[in-house]
């Protein structure tokens, strides 16, 4: 066939795509499909996509049911067991595993015998469906010969869905978001939908987790509370018709729907009629709220038998305690086997437990014996992706759940430090695979979007129509899912495999594929090292691509420093103040330092920017993804440059708090200069491509800047405080040059406020040196900052506190703030500081950053550090935790409080105010 002929049969295939089947005729291309006579569904649709491939490829196929004729143009498909599958596998002398593995497969040819494509299960039959469609997709053509046997590694392999909002529903709280066309159209989308869930199929995903804080009150009705529904009639019957379809569709591809919900969150409707809060972390579990929630799970097992259950017990009840054994072993597992009960089913549903602000090894260890069917949860690398060497106290809780004898799933979880870029490094995926199986012994997945979990299904991109998640992140998905299928490809094939995907994506030669490749893996360092060196949290409080003010560089205790990232979740290493003080000290350094991540991120992002521009002259396809891509690595060199450059002048900054030596500031102003510099270019490279930065934007949201009201979300807002805080320090430093040694400054007292307390009674103290704290107790105060000396404080206590939640009640004439001071050692006698990480309510009422460090020193006590609790003017009611703590008493409302470190612990001096 000469050249004109060929373009003319292709010309003629593309645009009369039914003339394939009469061509393939013509030129012999017929093949027959050989099923069982009873298919499962899963069987049904890999048959089916098969189908496609070959008709695609100028196939002509039949269907036939039963045991197969003579012929090698024949494709047998089925289970091991089946009758049309097993003299196909004798021919060839084949068997199934004697210990089969779940969802494994096999594929055979020779030229004499049929095609084979034989599986352990309908999924594995599936699987090997899929396997085979992609090969001639590849190819045009089925193989000849071929010889094929595949499994998983990981047991669980699922994607998330939060089913939730950037920012809160009014009168509503985090969490709270009833399934409604109005606030999730996209929800009801089924051609969304469907392309999603091929997509997970073709990645080989077996589960789907829908996260959402209480969807009970949106799915099911309940007899004896039927007022508990969140919506109308007729939003409520097109919820079940949808949740049918999703199931359905979902079971068809393998894949196992799972739904996700809060502990303990309350219907708003079933709330108010009760007089009820719907969440409140300090509540104690009372007989109405175990009734309803039980009866809510029993009905929705009932309505949905094949959903599974994945459980926070934490986060919206108080943690860690016999609270969560209680609530799984006496309310959930209850309602579960209420719902099969009903149904007359025994096969248990399985039920992930998610190890997130709970004793999970001591729940497991409680529900086990009452229920069998459990799978336990943990977050890989907090809600960040950090590192594929996790160690400490983290990898040990992974390994406990790992070790109990059920399958652990790991959780890549929220990915605050990467949003809003893109990200795809298969190098550090892989490695992060591997480390789940060899250092934590999990063997499961679940993965969060890359970015906008917040706001799925679409992306930050500024685009219209908005780009959807599951095309600009295909790489995201496919990596990770590669990797849960087997994770031991060697690096040399995994180079050339991922080159030829990215040449294939944007059209270029596979070369410059390999230099796209580069450019993924090089930016794919920077983030992950940033926050583990230089960052406050691994929770999504922190937006890592916003930046970092350098109090938070200097002083990040302050910010409430999550160590467990720094100990568990980064590699052996040091901190920006660590490394200053051994600096100082002229100590040894050890690990991963601060100096050696800022020229690692440097290079780093050079080295991408040199590899995408190798590649943008010759790309043919997606240009415009492909130019959205290129300026990613070129923000995210930006960001890795004026990071470097602002951990350099921070050190250079408490290199004075130990010399006091004015030259060391004037060495930070150059450094700080430049890192400003190199944020302008961020800004440049963001303001018109970027709708924002985090998809989370709420009060929850704190780092670099609070997150109210949605501000602070994008680059451009975020660039004045950072050259504020250049010209703050250069106007402290010629004060510093010119002016004599200044005088201390005088403590601001804090104005008390009185109000009246209904409950509990309770005496008053001064805080002052020598003063009792606690009621039953005499300890006494060692020493208190001087602010704090016109306040009384309540004395409550301290057994009471550790045996019970500790409550308040009072009427305040005038807005009022609250001091409570929390013992800084993790201890269960002493009640936890707020701590967003594991508590969304715990900023509710201002009250999650530390206002006053090291603020009093109790006899026998660790230090007690400040925060303060705002409310309004009425009466309210405060629920803490069970545990030690002080009510220090109340002030002004309107009163400022100045953050810093009162030293009474023996610190060394602040210098946070060079900068404010």
């Amino acid at each position: 066939m000469n050249r004109y002929a060929k373009i003319l049969l292709f010309s003629i295939l593309f645009f009369f795509p039914g003339i394939a089947s009469v061509i393939a005729q013509e030129t012999g291309k017929k093949v027959t499909i050989v099923t069982p006579v009873s298919a499962h569904v899963r069987v049904t649709f890999g048959v089916e996509k098969l189908k496609q491939a070959l008709t695609k490829a100028g196939y002509q196929t039949t269907f036939f049911k039963g045991v197969p004729a003579k012929g090698s143009q024949q494709i047998v498909i089925g289970l091991w067991s089946d009758a049309n599958v097993k003299p196909v596998a004798l021919r060839y002398r084949l068997t199934a595993n004697p210990n089969p593995v779940k969802e494994s497969f096999a594929i055979r040819r020779d030229a004499q015998n049929p095609l084979l494509i034989a599986g352990t299960d309908p999924s594995g039959v599936l699987y090997g469906c899929l396997e085979l469609a992609e090969k001639i997709s590849e190819t045009g053509q089925l193989p000849e010969t071929i010889s094929l046997r595949d499994q998983p590694e990981m047991v669980l392999r699922g994607t998330a869905v939060g089913i939730q909002k950037p920012v809160y529903l009014p009168g509503r709280e985090v969490y709270e978001y009833p399934y409604t066309p109005e606030t999730f159209p996209w929800l009801y989308d089924k051609a969304l939908w469907i392309r999603y869930l091929d997509q997970m199929a073709e990645n080989r995903y077996n589960s789907l987790y829908l996260w959402n804080g209480h969807p009970f009150a949106s799915l099911v009705r309940l007899k004896d509370y039927p007022y508990a529904v969140e919506v109308d009639d007729a939003t409520f019957r097109r919820n079940e018709e949808m949740f049918r379809f999703l199931t359905a569709e979902a079971d068809k591809r393998g894949i196992w729907v799972i739904q996700m919900f809060y502990n303990i969150i309350l219907s708003k409707p079933f709330a108010e009629k009760h007089n009820l809060k719907t969440q409140d972390r300090n509540r104690p579990i009372t007989p109405l709220i175990a009734d309803y929630t039980q009866k809510s799970i029993a009905a929705f097992v009932q309505k949905y038998p094949n959903v599974g259950l994945l459980i926070t017990l934490g986060e919206a009840m108080e943690g860690v305690g016999q609270d969560d054994v209680d609530w799984f072993t006496k309310t959930i597992i209850p309602g579960v086997k209420a719902g099969l009960k009903a149904l007359g089913q025994t096969a248990e549903p399985p039920i992930v437990l998610r190890a997130h602000d709970s004793d999970a090894p001591r729940v497991m260890k409680a529900a086990l014996p009452l229920y069998k069917n459990l799978y336990t949860m943990a977050k890989y690398n907090g809600e960040a992706l950090t590192t594929y060497t996790p160690r400490g106290k983290w990898a040990d809780l992974h390994r406990t759940l790992s070790s109990i004898g059920t399958v652990h799933v790991e959780n890549v979880h929220i990915l605050a430090n990467l949003e809003p870029f893109r990200y795809g490094s298969p190098d550090f995926i892989q490695k992060s695979v591997q480390a789940m199986h060899k250092v934590y012994g999990a063997n499961g997945l679940h993965l969060y979007p890359q970015a906008s979990y917040w706001d799925w299904p679409y992306t930050a991109d500024k685009t219209a129509p908005r780009l959807l998640q599951l095309d600009r992140d295909w790489i995201w998905y496919k990596t990770w899912a590669r990797y849960a299928w087997n994770s031991e490809r060697d690096r040399p094939t995994e180079v050339t495999y991922w080159g030829n995907q990215l040449a294939d994506q944007y059209g270029l030669p596979s070369d410059k594929g390999k230099d796209v490749l580069e450019a993924y893996e090089e930016t794919g360092e920077i983030s992950p090292k940033l926050l583990r060196r230089y960052g406050i949290t691994d929770g999504n409080r922190q937006t890592l691509t916003l930046g970092m003010l350098m109090t938070q560089l200097i002083n990040p205790f302050r910010y409430g420093l999550f160590t467990l990232m720094y100990e568990s979740e980064a590699p052996e290493g040091e901190m920006i103040i660590e490394y200053a003080e051994k600096e100082s000290k002229q100590e040894k350094h050890r690990g991963e330092t601060p100096v050696q991540v800022a020229d690692e991120v440097i290079e780093h992002g050079k080295k991408a920017v040199a590899a995408i521009d190798k590649a943008a002259g010759a790309v043919t396809k997606n240009k415009a993804e492909f130019d959205r891509l290129k300026n990613d690595v070129y923000a995210q060199n930006a960001m890795a440059n004026f990071y470097a450059q602002k951990a350099r002048a921070a050190l250079a900054v408490l290199k004075y708090k130990y010399s006091t030596d004015v030259r060391d500031l004037e060495k930070a102003v150059p450094l700080l200069e430049s890192s400003v510099e190199h944020y302008t270019d961020l800004v440049k490279l963001t303001k018109d491509t970027y709708l924002y930065a985090n998809s989370m934007q709420t009060k929850q949201r704190k780092i670099p800047m609070r997150g109210v009201d949605g501000t602070f979300k994008t680059w451009e807002e975020i660039l004045p405080v950072y050259q504020k805080e250049l010209t703050r320090f250069k106007s402290v430093i010629d004060s510093l040059k010119s002016a004599p040694a200044t005088v201390d400054k005088q403590p601001v007292l804090f104005n008390p406020a009185a109000v009246t307390i209904q409950s509990p009674t309770v005496e008053t103290y001064a805080v002052a040196k020598g003063q009792r704290i606690f009621s039953d107790t005499s300890v006494a105060i060692a020493a208190v900052a001087e602010e704090l000396k016109n306040l009384k404080g309540l004395q409550l206590a301290k057994s009471t506190q550790q045996s019970e939640r500790t409550s308040l009640t009072f009427t305040a004439s005038q807005p009022v703030k609250l001091l409570v001071g929390f013992f800084t050692e993790k201890n269960p006698n002493y009640l936890p500081a707020p701590e967003l990480e594991t508590d969304a309510s715990a900023n509710d009422y201002g009250q999650s950053e530390i206002k006053i460090s090291n603020a009093v020193l109790v006899d026998g006590f660790p230090p007690v550090n400040v925060h303060t609790y705002s409310f309004k003017a009425g009466t309210h009611t405060l629920n803490l935790g069970k545990g030690a703590c002080l009510l220090l008493g109340f002030m002004d409302g309107n009163q400022d409080i100045p953050v810093f470190d009162a030293g009474l612990a023996g610190n060394k001096k602040n210098i946070d105010w060079l900068f404010e």
